[in-house]
């Protein structure tokens, strides 16, 4: 492989907002944010909404979503312009 080209492939810590399930794994992904990890290491934290630990299909658990707002932020940002 050439040299330079590549991102630095890290050990990152995974962090569902959702449930608080904390995971590690291996990414490219920037951040500026760190956690201090069971092994007493300061690692870079991505935060994620969802993950195996809150998905549905995953927990056999229905969430409620927050659909209406969604679609209302949506029209107000995008809506026609009378």
């Amino acid at each position: 492989m050439k040299k330079g080209i590549h991102p630095e492939y890290r050990d990152v810590i995974f962090w569902d907002t959702s449930s608080d399930h904390k995971f590690m794994s291996r990414s490219t992904l920037n951040t500026k944010e760190t956690i201090k990890w069971t092994d007493g290491k300061d690692y870079p934290v991505i935060k994620v909404e969802v993950s195996s630990a809150s998905h549905p299909f995953f927990t056999g658990k229905k969430m409620f979503v927050d659909t209406a707002g969604r679609v209302e932020k949506f029209q107000k940002k995008y809506g026609k312009k009378a």
